[in-house]
């Protein structure tokens, strides 16, 4: 497995990116991971270098690359859990960037890099925010997404006009959708407000609270880093990939 920073150029600018290539020659299929909202950072590397090395191609984009190239957060915050006030601060509005319209753009130049360096069509995993673009990336384009791993994600339901839920009717991949325990953004209300949406939209997916871990679960570098929730994570998003892009192996 190696890994390596590249340049996405996009319809807006350039956004920097993190690349982990699984061992050996051929086309993998592809992965696109979206990180949480502290950024792209050396804890969301080593969970791209551990996708690929169960043979999938992996970019894991910096999503806030309108503001600036990584790191974009001060990573002296992350961990911090006494300035978590001070963090939040600062990435609220780089999550408010992310409009639909937005992430249409970014997703396209995304998919498009995947599918030509890989073989598609092309998963996504995302975390925290990163699983609400990710909602969005897939009904933007349902033929090039094939699944789609959601993990401690919130604001998919809300009272605005471009709630995600609203556009269940526009997904084709198959979802997993894993919250977090006691998330106000994830409410049991809106999670069933979410797989009722699915259920109407004949969306294919499997929703579930992983009971007792918080917000920001798989995040190794923060306090509320839960090992045994992460490690369920990682089961759940391989066996989504086995289903829907295969194994991981090559072709040539």
């Amino acid at each position: 497995m190696s890994g390596e920073t590249i340049d996405v150029t996009t319809p807006d600018g350039v956004a920097d990116a993190y690349v982990a290539r699984p061992d050996g020659d051929g086309r993998h299929p592809g992965v696109l991971l979206v990180m949480d909202a502290f950024g792209l950072r050396p804890a969301i590397e080593r969970m791209a270098d551990r996708i690929a090395a169960r043979g999938y191609l992996v970019l894991a984009p910096n999503v806030f690359y309108r503001d600036a190239r990584t790191p974009v957060v001060p990573q002296e915050l992350i961990g911090d859990g006494d300035r978590r006030s001070e963090l939040l601060g600062k990435v609220r509005p780089l999550i408010g960037s992310l409009t639909p319209d937005v992430v249409a753009r970014d997703a396209d130049a995304y998919l498009g890099w995947l599918e030509r360096e890989g073989r598609g069509p092309v998963a996504i995993t995302g975390y925290c925010m990163g699983g609400r673009f990710g909602w969005y990336a897939a009904a933007a384009y349902p033929d090039r997404v094939a699944a789609l791993g959601a993990f401690h994600t919130g604001g998919l339901v809300t009272d605005g006009p471009d709630s995600p839920h609203l556009r269940a009717g526009d997904l084709r991949a198959e979802l997993y959708l894993g919250f977090a325990d006691s998330d106000a953004s994830a409410t049991p209300e809106q999670v069933a407000t979410v797989d009722e949406a699915l259920d109407a939209a004949g969306v294919r997916h499997t929703t579930e609270v992983y009971t007792g871990a918080l917000h920001g679960y798989t995040m190794a570098d923060t306090p509320v880093y839960d090992e045994a929730a992460a490690e369920r994570h990682f089961d759940e998003l391989f066996a989504l990939l086995e289903r829907t892009i295969g194994s991981g192996a090559a072709v040539a």
